[in-house]
């Protein structure tokens, strides 16, 4: 109850910091205003993008009621944070490999800001994926057995999966599928601003050809080097009980009675699919950049929504 009350203590302040007229309101004109003090030029329709995402009564106005249930529960103290909140508050991984890696400014970076928000992501993508988990395994065995009785339907799959192996069973596999989202994303991040570098003329911004390359360059990158957990999570979602007594033992079975390159079947086809799924993504990704913020410090700033 205590920071609830201290947090909105907070947002009231920042409120008033935008509300410029003291009328008890923020208007379009107000956020590009107060915008402009913190270096950052948008339209007054770019502003109204904005307004709308927070306004609920179809005023196009912010009253304090509004602006404290947006942010009530979302930790940002005062401007730059909500700024911050608005570009990578949809950062979160979902399960399926997003070709396109967030970025971040220097400032970001140089205060520790990314690696928070990789972190953040990481325990986020191991909960949604843990919850998701027993619907993906039926995903995977409608697809490898499903042939067998040609009668495998959702509630057939999962009484077939506890029969076989017991409540925990609807879990197999998912042990894998979180402990490769650490090393994932850390060499997707990397990678893409290696990439990045690369490709562009130091002062220049990244055009969209150049992102697309760069995203495709490090999805692959990152498929590659994590690839072999990908195996073996697929090898434990479809094996049965007693089969494998874990990552290891799965591993170290495949390795003994199929070799080195068993770890890497399926590869080439699952690469070629990164390039077209980088395109999809990277055009979702520019089309919602079009009325997003444009300035030399803070980039890309919006609520938008990757797939």
């Amino acid at each position: 109850m205590q920071y609830l009350k201290d947090h909105e203590k907070k947002m009231k302040l920042a409120f008033k910091s935008l509300d410029k007229n003291n009328d008890g309101v923020i208007e379009a004109s107000e956020i590009v205003q107060s915008l402009q003090t913190l270096g950052l030029t948008i339209s007054e329709q770019q502003a109204e993008l904005i307004l709308q995402s927070i306004d609920t009564d179809g005023t196009m106005t912010i009253d304090w009621n509004e602006w404290r249930d947006y942010f009530l529960f979302n930790p940002v103290t005062d401007i730059e944070e909500i700024i911050r909140f608005w570009k990578h508050s949809t950062g979160i991984d979902i399960g399926d490999s997003l070709t396109i890696p967030d970025e971040f400014t220097e400032e970001e970076k140089k205060s520790g800001q990314w690696w928070r928000q990789l972190l953040a992501g990481g325990i986020a993508g191991a909960v949604s994926r843990t919850s998701t988990a027993p619907l993906d395994r039926l995903k995977v065995m409608m697809q490898v057995h499903g042939s067998k009785s040609g009668k495998m339907n959702i509630y057939g799959g999962f009484r077939q999966m506890v029969k076989e192996g017991g409540i925990r069973s609807l879990w197999r596999g998912n042990g894998t599928n979180v402990l490769k989202i650490a090393p994932e994303t850390a060499v997707k991040f990397w990678s893409y601003e290696q990439y990045k570098k690369l490709l562009t003329v130091e002062g220049q911004k990244i055009g969209i050809f150049d992102r697309f390359i760069s995203g495709s360059l490090a999805g692959a990158t990152a498929q590659t080097i994590i690839y072999p957990m990908e195996v073996i999570k697929t090898r434990l979602a479809v094996g049965k009980t007693g089969q494998y007594y874990g990552i290891f033992d799965c591993a170290k079975k495949i390795l003994k009675h199929e070799g080195v390159g068993a770890f890497y079947k399926g590869y080439i086809p699952n690469l070629l699919g990164i390039v077209p799924y980088a395109g999809i993504d990277l055009a979702v990704y520019e089309v919602s950049l079009q009325p997003c913020f444009k300035s030399e410090n803070v980039v890309n700033i919006v609520p938008i929504v990757r797939i």
